[in-house]
């Protein structure tokens, strides 16, 4: 069976993942080299940093580990809603966001491990947004699953079995542009430092107050259209 998205969920992935590989390519860039926008790094880091007896490398990680999993928690209360569709406050979580990685701009300018967590809670709480659609899971903070999905397609292919050809559309989307959004976000920290993240703050924070002024467009016209 096909996978069916509106275009605006097309839209939303690509420019997400797009703002997660810039935020990610700046916090690897920075003075922690922290990865920020996904866990399984992270992780492996603070097992290694645990068997050495490093506590601060520990403490550092695991609070990253611990941010992420807060945004979520706050895109949970947020959202209240693992179903992505038109209606939902995303639009809050986006500004939400957005206030995150201004609020981290500083704290990397005066090279602290802050900076670095308020970058994962904002990509914990992006990644939260988008959780599933019709069976189809959307992850836009990091690609493991992306690439997982395409090579099962590819497998699939080389058996000759049908494939979910927007479901691997979809997939190298999300891939196509959190590689663009790491090359971009690359190429701004080389000009302009830790201020390049206000580029991904600046471009969520407008998409999440256009939404939550159309939602509220919405909700005014018909309030069944919030449910």
């Amino acid at each position: 069976m096909g996978l069916h998205l509106p275009r605006w969920v097309w839209i939303g992935a690509g420019l997400l993942a797009c703002a997660s590989g810039m935020v990610n390519v700046v916090g690897y860039l920075g003075f922690e080299h922290q990865a920020v926008t996904h866990l399984t790094g992270t992780t492996t880091l603070l097992g290694s940093a645990m068997a050495q007896g490093d506590l601060r490398a520990a403490s550092h990680l695991a609070g990253v580990a611990l941010a992420f999993m807060l945004g979520a928690a706050v895109s949970g209360m947020v959202i209240q809603d693992s179903t992505l569709r038109l209606g939902r406050r995303y639009g809050v979580a986006l500004v939400l966001e957005s206030l995150l990685l201004f609020a981290a701009i500083p704290l990397f300018l005066r090279q602290q491990i802050a900076g670095a967590l308020l970058a994962a809670m904002a990509c914990g709480l992006q990644n939260a947004m988008a959780t599933t659609f019709s069976g189809a899971a959307i992850r836009t903070s990091h690609l493991s699953g992306m690439f997982t999905d395409l090579g099962i397609g590819v497998g699939h292919a080389l058996r000759g079995m049908p494939l979910q050809k927007r479901r691997l559309l979809l997939c190298v989307l999300i891939i196509a542009g959190f590689f663009c959004g790491a090359v971009l976000g690359a190429l701004l920290f080389a000009r302009l430092g830790y201020l390049a993240l206000a580029v991904p703050a600046t471009a969520t924070g407008l998409t999440g107050l256009g939404y939550a002024a159309w939602r509220h467009l919405q909700l005014r016209q018909s309030p069944a259209a919030g449910d």
